[in-house]
């Protein structure tokens, strides 16, 4: 009788893990419209998060490293012991190798790790972190949707039914005209004292940002779909948490780890886009090789380097890039690749090592991180933080939060931030038209590459 008990166990047991995942086979030209359908199932969840990488629009980029066309994890708050809110918390993650977790780490996260504060006004009241156990998961790869389920009422073929016939609700979307926080005198007083700084040594590289905001009522998901459409970026990201969104074009990322690889790949130095070919060729090039925007670029390779070194085998650290250009909807880029072989660290340790990223801050980091508090007029909530997975056996991946729209429904409050680094070769004018021109990427309304 005790046998035969067991051996039901044992196939009960098979039987409920079977159903919890499975793998789907789809016609790569219906990608799109399960993408839709995805952002229009996140209504139905508090929590959601959707990490798209365009692969379409970008099907060369080997230099990614990505391994997910798209992952989306849903879930609703109703058991907050599924929730990590705290860095404290991080260890739970080590400690969970066979979950999977979404998240993301706001900038405001540094207090925690560094003897650092932020006093600004804060308009959007991001928790400061926030993982979560996805109650369904969607990994879609090449021409495969793996369903994961945690519950035998929600199986992964009855998950993969409804989301092939949720009907998109998609709304027109309008330009968007929000108002700086600053005026643009402020922002020219406020970066000549940042340069000021500079001449002085105080720092030799600092991250500057500026807010443009408005009150007013949005349709999140309809945007989102806008967005990602007319600015496909290959780390962006559709976050909700209750009543706050974020709806990101970012094309940097923070940090990857694969088995004990980590990479790293920094983006600064930025050129616009032209329709016209002959122009776009000059901005290339004149990208390719201004002095100043390599000496962004170099200088946070620098950092990255000694962050990674932190946490990294010795001798391990390497740049496999350096100043690579590489272009987007809107703007090239300048990225370089760091990468290393880790040490036997946990989560909580390489982010204590790593964040917020040398990109968003400057060098020396901490300096310049007092700098930003003491010059900005608001705290950055999500923006500059990084959003991303974490997957079974502990190997994660998170973007730079950039390019993004973030929205409280409750206030309503809508804002992006842009930024631009600021070295000894500065132009403060010439560093406010950048801020302009980034934020053509979370306009929704705008058609890719039509104002340079």
């Amino acid at each position: 009788m005790l046998i035969e008990s067991l051996n039901a166990f044992r196939t009960e047991c098979f039987f409920y893990f079977c159903i919890m995942q499975q793998i789907f086979e789809f016609d790569k030209s219906s990608l799109e419209c399960i993408k839709k359908s995805l952002i229009t199932y996140t209504r139905k969840f508090d929590l959601a998060l959707i990490l798209d990488s365009n692969s379409h629009y970008f099907p060369a980029r080997d230099h990614l490293y990505n391994k997910y066309d798209l992952i989306a994890g849903f879930t609703n708050k109703s058991n907050p012991s599924e929730l990590i809110t705290g860095f404290d918390e991080l260890h739970k993650i080590d400690q969970s190798l066979n979950h999977w977790y979404l998240g993301y780490l706001t900038y405001d996260l540094k207090n925690q790790m560094e003897y650092l504060s932020s006093n600004n006004p804060d308009y959007h009241n991001w928790p400061q972190l926030l993982f979560f156990k996805p109650s369904i998961l969607i990994c879609i790869r090449n021409n495969t949707i793996e369903v994961h389920s945690d519950n035998k009422q929600t199986a992964p073929q009855s998950v993969l039914d409804e989301l092939y016939s949720t009907e998109e609700q998609f709304h027109a979307v309008k330009n968007f005209n929000l108002k700086p926080r600053i005026t643009k005198e402020d922002y020219l007083f406020r970066t000549k004292n940042i340069m000021d700084h500079i001449r002085r040594g105080d720092i030799y590289e600092l991250n500057f940002c500026q807010e443009f905001y408005d009150y007013i009522k949005i349709d999140p998901y309809s945007t989102y779909f806008s967005i990602n459409t007319n600015s496909p970026a290959p780390f962006s990201a559709f976050l909700k948490f209750g009543h706050h969104y974020l709806l990101s074009a970012s094309p940097e990322r923070f940090l990857k780890k694969d088995n004990s690889k980590i990479i790293s790949q920094p983006i600064k130095g930025t050129a616009p886009r032209s329709p016209d070919k002959t122009k776009d060729d000059i901005h290339r090039r004149n990208l390719l090789t201004s002095p100043k925007e390599r000496a962004e670029n170099i200088m946070i390779t620098d950092l990255v380097r000694n962050d990674l070194s932190k946490i990294a085998c010795k001798n391990s650290v390497v740049v496999d890039e350096l100043c690579g250009i590489y272009s987007f909807p809107q703007v090239y880029q300048i990225i370089s690749t760091i990468r290393a072989k880790l040490k036997p660290v946990t989560f909580a340790e390489i982010i204590k090592a790593t964040f917020p990223m040398g990109s968003m801050t400057g060098a020396p980091k901490i300096r310049a991180m007092e700098l930003i508090e003491k010059y900005e007029t608001i705290r950055r909530g999500i923006y500059s933080g990084a959003v991303g997975y974490l997957a079974p056996g502990m190997d994660f991946d998170f973007n730079v939060v950039i390019r993004s729209l973030q929205y409280n429904a409750q206030t309503p409050y809508l804002s992006y931030m842009a930024g631009s680094a600021f070295t000894a070769l500065s132009d403060t004018e010439k560093e406010y038209e950048e801020c302009l021109l980034k934020s053509y990427a979370v306009n929704p309304a705008q058609n890719p590459v039509q104002y340079a």
